[in-house]
């Protein structure tokens, strides 16, 4: 962890070094050679910028979490949460200039704002190549998780997908009644009986670093040997605490006299809609619908001569488990077989086009957990109806990073409850944008009938044409 928080200090101080030389090479653009002439009140009218853009970009920064790795390393989510930081940054002091009659050129300004994207981008990217590089000299602290249920299984996941905390998963012990059992990664069977002795040899032969708990052991001699031994060798020991409820919860780590106490503070989850949502999902859906009419207009006279019927509606459960009617095209999905045209309006999700409609009446929103259809909402446990405290979207977390209808309900629950917990103005539009990054990376590849999934039975029932 101290090597992550010297990373995050190198990736700001080096934010705000290239804004410095994001100005110099803006004015250099603006202005040319004649820059070095320019009068001192147009050098302090630049100075003020580049200070007053340090600051704002500082508390952005402290605020966001915008050193690249939160959520895991994902291209598309960093460009974008860079992109809309620095427009804020860009807004607050041209505001805050007009206000103190502070001016610059807009080209200049329009200069310094591409730069300051592109900057940010390579800083991150340089990073990751380092923790890379690492990676690959074997720098890393190779570790082991005791456990094999869902809490073992999302720790080895989480690890997996944040490079900045610079650790391998190398195996599993799962934890029995009188023993441990090793289980390589991946594996779900052909497990290996170990007692504490050769478990201890087994991890110096593998090199392991760390043991990371996720499991409760319930008094098991073996694991507490295990701790034991593990102290001795001197390789660091961590534990997730036992019961602990994914996404659910808000830690916070007291030390009482030498005791660690972690208190799990469950989250207040609200009915009500924040106001800026609601404003966004009409502004926006307004905005998106228009421009979508054309290849609405489009599809539907192409399904209405080739199937008679263009569009469908399908009974989803909303927001507090009351049913609507979502639209959309008259397309079946995941169904095998289906001509060109409609593999390429699914795949391009032109299909759903029509929720918009739905965002605008209020059903749905633009940002949110898909809704589900009412008979996989009966089987839901209490974990995952929370999912329903908020309006279902046409996009979500869980969407731009590539799950869709046929995938697990666990795992889309997991990012769903994510979002839930951190929503915010600045989040949704990221991942609309997000979206878009990933529609238009779809143009380059049809998907071939044989790339079609088999048609679940939930989805197909509770449609009917319109």
């Amino acid at each position: 962890m101290n090597d992550f928080r010297g990373l995050r200090n190198w990736i700001l101080a080096s934010d705000l070094g290239w804004l410095v030389v994001s100005m110099i090479v803006a004015c250099l653009l603006r202005y040319g050679t004649a820059s070095i002439e320019l009068p001192r009140s147009i050098f302090l009218a630049f100075s003020v910028t580049v200070l007053g853009a340090a600051l704002v970009w500082t508390i952005l920064w402290s605020m966001l979490g915008l050193d690249g790795f939160g959520g895991g390393w994902r291209f598309p989510a960093i460009v974008s949460q860079l992109v809309l930081g620095t427009s804020i940054v860009m807004a607050t002091v041209l505001a805050a200039g007009y206000l103190l009659r502070i001016y610059v050129s807009r080209l200049l300004a329009g200069y310094f704002a591409f730069l300051m994207v592109f900057g940010f981008i390579l800083i991150r990217i340089a990073a990751h190549s380092m923790l890379t590089m690492r990676y690959r000299a074997g720098a890393v602290r190779r570790v082991v998780i005791v456990g094999s249920g869902p809490v073992a299984q999302e720790a080895a996941a989480k690890i997996q997908r944040h490079p900045e905390a610079l650790c391998a998963v190398v195996g599993f012990l799962a934890v029995r009644d009188s023993t441990l059992e090793v289980l390589p990664i991946g594996a779900t069977q052909n497990s290996i009986n170990v007692r504490t002795c050769g478990i201890m040899d087994l991890l110096a032969q593998q090199k392991v670093d760390e043991l990371i708990f996720a499991a409760a052991w319930n008094g098991n001699p073996e694991v507490a040997e295990l701790i034991d031994q593990s102290v001795k060798r001197g390789l660091a020991v961590s534990v997730i605490p036992q019961p602990y409820e994914l996404y659910l919860t808000s830690p916070e780590l007291i030390d009482l006299d030498g005791l660690p106490i972690l208190r799990l503070r469950h989250s207040v989850w609200t009915s009500s809609e924040p106001i800026w949502k609601r404003v966004l999902d009409l502004a926006l859906g307004t905005a998106l619908l228009i421009p979508s009419l054309p290849v609405i207009v489009a599809a539907v006279v192409l399904l209405r001569v080739k199937k008679g019927q263009a569009f469908c509606q399908e009974k989803r459960c909303g927001k507090g488990g009351r049913p609507f009617w979502m639209y959309r095209l008259n397309s079946p999905r995941r169904e095998t077989d289906l001509p060109i045209y409609e593999r390429i309006m699914q795949h391009l999700s032109i299909t759903e086009l029509p929720q918009l409609l739905n965002v605008l009446r209020g059903d749905m929103s633009l940002v949110g957990p898909r809704p589900e259809v009412l008979e996989s909402v009966r089987h839901y446990t209490d974990w995952h109806l929370h999912r329903l405290n908020v309006k279902p979207g046409i996009t979500g977390l869980a969407q731009v990073h590539g799950l869709r209808d046929q995938n697990a309900l666990e795992d889309k629950t997991r990012y769903d409850l994510q979002y839930i917990l951190r929503r915010s103005l600045f989040h949704d539009i990221s991942l609309l944008l997000q979206t878009i990054w990933t529609i238009f990376r779809r143009f380059g590849h049809v998907p071939k009938p044989s790339e079609s999934e088999t048609v679940q039975q939930n989805a197909s029932t509770s449609s009917m044409p319109i």
